[in-house]
C-alpha cells in the first residue's frame, strides 16, 4: 500500500474510480484483450492480414462502423495497422471511452469465451476498485457519486478513534494487494460504535448504545436499522464470531457497511455538533 493510502491522504472518490481510471486499471483491460482477443490473429493462422481471420474481421469492420463510425474503407487489412490504431485510441481516448470500447468489445464478441473474457473483465475492475462492472453484457455502476460524498464527509467530520476506524475500514476495503472485506466491516460497525460510545459518555455493544442514544437525539427508524445491521455482524455465525470460511463476505458487502456507518456517523454528528 503506498504512504498516501496507507496514512489517509486520498478521499474514497480517489481511491474508488468513480469517475476516472488510472494506468493500472487502463493496462489491465488492455492487458486481458490482448490475451483474449488480439493474441487469436496470430496463434489462429499466423498471417498478417485481417482477411484471413474472418472472425476478427467481422468484428473490426463492426468497430470502424458502428463504434468508431468511421467509412468501412478506412478499414486497414495489415492487422498490425488495425492493432496499432486501436492501441493508440485506448491509451488515449477518456475514462469513459474505455469502458465504452471494452462493453463493444463484450457484446460484440468474436470468438468462443465472451464469459471467461467478461469474468476476467470484473475480476480486474473489482481488484483495482473501479466502481463497474459487467451485469448481464452491459458495464453498470456499483459504487455512485452519493455513496463516495457520504463517506468522504464522514471522514472529514469524525474525530479520534471514529476516523480512525472509518479510515482503516476504508483502507482494508481499497487494498488492491489484498483487501480484508470481513475487517473492513468490523472497522465500519466499531466506527459507529465509539461515535456512539463517545456521545454518550459510556461503553457497551452498539445494540446497547443506540438504544441508548434514542433517547439523548432525534434517532427514528434509522437507529432501529442499526440495532439489526449490528445483530448481523454479531451474531454466533456472523462476521464478528468465528465466521465460516465457506461464507462468501464481498467488496459489495464491505463497501455497503462503510457506506451506512459513514451515514449514521454524518447523522449523528449533524445532530449533536453545533451548527457554524
Amino acid at each position: 500500500m503506498r504512504f498516501s493510502e496507507k496514512y489517509g491522504h486520498k478521499t474514497a472518490r480517489e481511491r474508488i474510480q468513480i469517475d476516472s481510471i488510472d494506468e493500472a486499471l487502463r493496462n489491465s483491460l488492455w492487458s486481458l484483450l490482448k490475451i483474449y482477443l488480439w493474441d487469436k490473429v496470430y496463434s489462429n493462422t499466423g498471417a498478417p492480414y485481417l482477411r484471413y481471420h474472418s472472425e476478427m474481421q467481422r468484428f473490426c469492420s463492426l468497430l470502424w462502423f458502428r463504434h468508431f463510425k468511421n467509412p468501412l474503407d478506412t478499414l486497414p487489412d495489415e492487422w498490425y495497422v488495425v492493432l496499432s490504431n486501436l492501441r493508440t485510441h485506448f491509451f488515449n481516448c477518456l475514462w469513459w471511452e474505455v469502458y465504452d470500447f471494452v462493453e463493444f468489445t463484450a457484446d460484440n464478441f468474436p470468438y468462443t469465451g465472451r464469459a471467461e473474457f467478461i469474468e476476467s473483465c470484473n475480476g480486474v475492475l473489482e481488484n483495482e476498485l473501479s466502481a463497474y462492472r459487467f451485469v448481464n453484457r452491459k458495464i453498470a455502476p456499483i459504487t455512485d457519486g452519493a455513496e463516495v460524498s457520504e463517506i468522504d464527509s464522514a471522514l472529514e467530520r469524525a474525530r479520534g478513534p471514529v476516523r480512525t476506524h472509518l479510515r482503516r475500514a476504508l483502507e482494508l476495503l481499497s487494498d488492491r494487494q489484498s483487501p480484508d472485506y470481513r475487517n473492513s466491516i468490523k472497522e465500519s460497525i466499531s466506527a459507529v460504535e465509539s461515535l456512539v460510545g463517545t456521545v454518550l459518555g459510556e461503553k457497551g455493544t452498539l445494540g446497547q448504545l443506540v438504544k441508548k442514544l434514542k433517547d439523548e437525539i432525534d434517532l427514528p427508524a434509522l437507529g432501529v436499522a442499526f440495532e439489526k445491521l449490528y445483530g448481523y455482524t454479531s451474531d454466533e455465525e456472523g462476521i464478528r464470531h468465528a465466521i465460516l470460511e465457506s461464507e462468501t463476505v464481498g467488496f459489495a458487502e464491505a463497501k455497503f457497511f462503510l457506506v451506512i456507518c459513514s451515514a449514521f456517523v454524518n447523522f449523528v454528528e449533524s445532530k449533536v455538533t453545533p451548527p457554524g
